[in-house]
């Protein structure tokens, strides 16, 4: 399909800020929906094609109000309740859905023809083997339960509507705007001061995917993307958690000391996440372009 104008919601988070360029260099008018006086707007992309429109994510049955022409592609990113505790709030992550339903309403009202929706690998629940579309769900999180239910709901209101639909289940994404928090960036900051960061033992399977990537494979969704399909979205290469750390450490300081062992996993710590990325190669035809080491270099290189 062609794509001249695109709302993306969640504009200013890792993934948003990385689609949002991606849309840019294909001359997209873009939308950006942001939360009213977020510090972290300033992650947004700076250019002329690029509107901010401040809505927070509890109101975009008003986005239509807000936004004064048609839309050819909804991009909903955004979510509440991402981090710690909040995960597990059964209120906050029910508002979520009803969230994911408001802005399936408002991509209709916009005049849009495709909706593509970020879901999770908290949607699977524990998983010992490669994530693939069909691999059974059974989510033990209400962000995971949020997600997928969210997920399913949209899928069903985008038919009614006439709207293509699309739903990416994605398991790790790092790229320049992560949050402080993230085991990345917290093990990049302990390096670059000189300090040793705190780690578990490191034995999780991991799957990681640089932002420009994720965001290239989200578009070509758009783009591309069958209705009503799921696509897991990672790199669709795994190694341990200490490989991933050892590696940074070899960019940044390899006399550092690394704490493995020296913190506990969290309760229902996911030990295993890997992505089937076949249907993202057969249907879209991408694959990752940026390895773990490239993508860390360019953090660093930004950072400093």
């Amino acid at each position: 399909m062609k794509i001249s104008s695109a709302v993306v919601t969640g504009g200013s988070g890792v993934i948003g800020t990385a689609l949002i360029k991606r849309l840019v260099k294909e001359g997209i008018k873009v939308y950006a929906v942001c939360r009213h006086e977020s510090s972290r707007n300033v992650n947004i992309p700076s250019n002329e094609l690029v509107t901010r429109v401040e809505c927070d994510i509890g109101n975009l049955q008003k986005l239509p109000g807000l936004i004064d022409a048609k839309a050819d592609a909804f991009f909903h990113l955004a979510w509440t309740g991402t981090t710690g505790q909040s995960r597990m709030d059964m209120y906050i992550q029910n508002n979520n859905v009803r969230y994911a339903l408001d802005s399936v309403k408002a991509a209709h009202a916009l005049g849009c023809s495709v909706y593509v929706g970020a879901g999770s690998q908290a949607e699977y629940g524990p998983v010992s083997d490669i994530m693939k579309p069909d691999t059974p769900v059974q989510p033990i999180s209400g962000y995971g339960m949020a997600k997928l239910c969210a997920g399913q709901m949209t899928r069903f209101m985008c038919k009614d509507l006439g709207i293509r639909h699309i739903w990416a289940r994605i398991l790790s994404v790092y790229g320049i705007n992560m949050p402080q928090s993230s085991l990345i960036m917290y093990v990049i900051s302990c390096l670059l001061k000189g300090d040793n960061p705190a780690l578990t033992d490191g034995r999780q399977i991991w799957d990681y995917l640089f932002a420009a990537d994720a965001a290239e494979a989200i578009f070509r969704m758009a783009l591309y993307g069958q209705g009503g399909k799921v696509y897991v979205l990672g790199s669709g290469e795994a190694r341990s958690m200490r490989d991933y750390v050892e590696e940074i450490k070899s960019l940044i300081d390899t006399s550092a000391e690394l704490g493995f062992g020296k913190i506990l996993y969290y309760k229902d710590q996911a030990m295993h996440l890997e992505a089937d990325i076949s249907e993202l190669k057969k249907d879209l035809e991408w694959e990752p372009c940026i390895n773990f080491r490239e993508g860390i270099s360019r953090i660093i290189e930004e950072l400093r």
